[in-house]
């Protein structure tokens, strides 16, 4: 076997068996908070869990109580490295077309049944054909998986691909096969009621709009979870969070907290803020199948008409470093390109190159979540911005699903957003600009970067990776076919009564991930 990664490194928290339970409606608002103590860790978030189905793209809430239900084959560390979880070791075949994966044997699902390579088999091939959320984008090399045994999974590929272990490992959450199969499918399998699940605790009450309860497993054996009971608690917005936190009702606030809000608990005695470097980027992409955003010169002035870093000093208070305009960030230092230079603030070439493509009076329209606290804050400042080169933006703050919808239909001038986790160049890159990728939202069609993109998939090293794909990150930069405008460093803030807490890079991951809040206890 070729570049085996042989890892038998001990987990840092065990997972295991799940008592299924049926969602209850509370009929009153009434009932006292749970307070911080040494057996309960509770959790602010500011929205309800919507769907229980972890295959299908989830909310950060979802996703923060179905990760503790569903294990991944890998985890990753504060790096951004993967490491084991329900795989223990992982290895490419010296050709590249098929990829090996072992799995411990210890795991079980909450009926007793064991955690198997075929539940494994079963996921990955469920979502290959029935082809939903960002997994299937990321498996596109896959032919077949089979069993070959109880603990050990191969996977047959169409073609080499180097990412596929990376991206089935850390993005597939593995399903009991003997449960979801019943569904007609799984796609639009609710699974909200008697859960079937294999994580470190177990979902044993929701009172919706108030709480979600989770239980330790107390018989996994080694690794088990310092900490007895996790409370989600449902807030209306971050300064009601915030609030709670100072006063004890919570020990931590899942979500990242506005730039403006961090600044301000900086000093809090009882706070502890944990700083997080993000995976992905903030940026605006422009439709490249809308005149006259189809000639990059037009692309390029509106590159040169934002002001990077007034955005980062005065929207994000400072927390966000400058990615050179590129897609290779400095949080991918396997990766990232030196050479790449920002776009400069510089409203008389933004006019000179609108005057090349002989355009004038340029007006576009430009969507983001209207919800999303940072963009709020710097959609204006780009808008104003423009208007020293002579170009009008209409701002679209929309709600989030219109706002959802209209980027999967390509249907916006401008759009601003930002990625979440962006942590596997070769992978990622051929999602969002391979030509019919999946979150393709800028329409870009390019048969050179479509061709570097495929040679650094094939390449089974990062080393081997790098050369193809920082020219393909160099003509995303060169054509605008993303413009980035930072990269956040996140805080997130919990009560110095706690410690231990495992930080993964990313808004979404941060310190409420398996592996971190397994490992949470109380301080002293």
């Amino acid at each position: 076997m070729r570049r085996a990664i042989l890892v038998f490194a001990a987990l840092a928290i065990a997972t295991a068996a799940c008592a299924p339970s049926v969602p209850g409606q509370s009929s009153s608002s009434s009932q006292s908070a749970p307070t911080a103590n040494a057996d309960r860790l509770t959790i602010g978030t500011t929205a309800d869990v919507v769907n229980y189905n972890p295959l299908v793209g989830n909310s950060r809430t979802d996703s923060w109580v179905t990760n503790l239900m569903y294990p991944h084959l890998t985890q990753m560390d504060e790096s951004g490295k993967r490491v084991p979880y329900l795989a223990t070791e992982w290895s490419y075949s010296d050709d590249g077309k098929t990829a090996t994966v072992k799995l411990r044997d210890d795991m079980k699902w909450s009926d007793g049944k064991p955690v198997t390579a075929d539940d494994v088999v079963f996921s990955v091939t469920t979502v290959q054909k029935e082809k939903f959320g960002v997994v299937a984008g990321l498996i596109t090399a896959l032919d077949k998986a089979e069993a070959v045994s109880p603990t050990e999974v191969k996977f047959a590929l169409k073609r080499p691909d180097g990412t596929f272990l990376d991206n089935v490992g850390f993005w597939l959450p593995v399903v009991p096969k003997h449960v979801f199969e019943k569904a007609p499918s799984v796609q639009k399998f609710a699974n909200d009621a008697d859960w079937v699940s294999a994580g470190p605790f177990k979902l044993t009450k929701v009172e919706r709009g108030q709480r979600y309860i989770m239980q330790r497993v107390d018989d996994f054996g080694p690794g088990m979870p310092a900490v007895k009971e996790i409370v989600f608690r449902v807030f209306p917005d971050v300064n009601t969070e915030v609030l709670a936190l100072r006063n004890g009702e919570i020990d931590l606030i899942g979500n990242v907290l506005p730039p403006a809000t961090a600044t301000e608990l900086k000093n809090d005695p009882k706070v502890k803020l944990q700083q997080i470097p993000s995976l992905g980027w903030a940026h605006l992409q422009y439709n490249t199948k809308r005149k006259p955003l189809d000639d990059v010169r037009v692309r390029q002035a509106l590159a040169h008409a934002v002001d990077y870093e007034a955005i980062r000093n005065i929207a994000l208070k400072g927390f966000a470093k400058s990615s050179n305009s590129s897609v290779l960030t400095p949080s991918l230092p396997d990766y990232v390109d030196p050479s790449s230079k920002e776009y400069a603030f510089d409203p008389e070439q933004s006019k000179k190159l609108l005057a090349e493509a002989g355009v004038a009076n340029l007006s576009l329209s430009m969507i983001y979540d209207q919800a999303d606290p940072n963009i709020a804050r710097w959609a204006p400042m780009v808008r104003d911005s423009a208007k020293k080169a002579g170009i009008t933006i209409k701002l679209q703050g929309l709600e989030r699903n219109t706002y959802v919808d209209k980027a999967l239909k390509r249907d916006f001038d401008i759009y601003a957003g930002s990625w979440a986790v962006m942590d596997n160049p070769p992978a990622n890159l051929g999602l969002a600009f391979k030509t019919g990728g999946f979150i393709n939202y800028a329409q870009v069609s390019d048969p050179k970067l479509d061709d570097l993109i495929d040679q650094a998939q094939r390449a089974l090293s990062a080393a081997d990776a790098k050369a193809p794909i920082q020219e393909a990150a160099r003509i995303i930069h060169d054509q605008v076919y993303d413009n980035v405008l930072y990269v956040e460093t996140f805080n997130i803030a919990y009560s110095t009564k706690w410690t231990g807490f495992k930080p993964m890079p990313s808004e979404l991951l941060s310190i409420l991930n398996p592996l971190s809040l397994a490992a949470a206890k109380p301080a002293g």
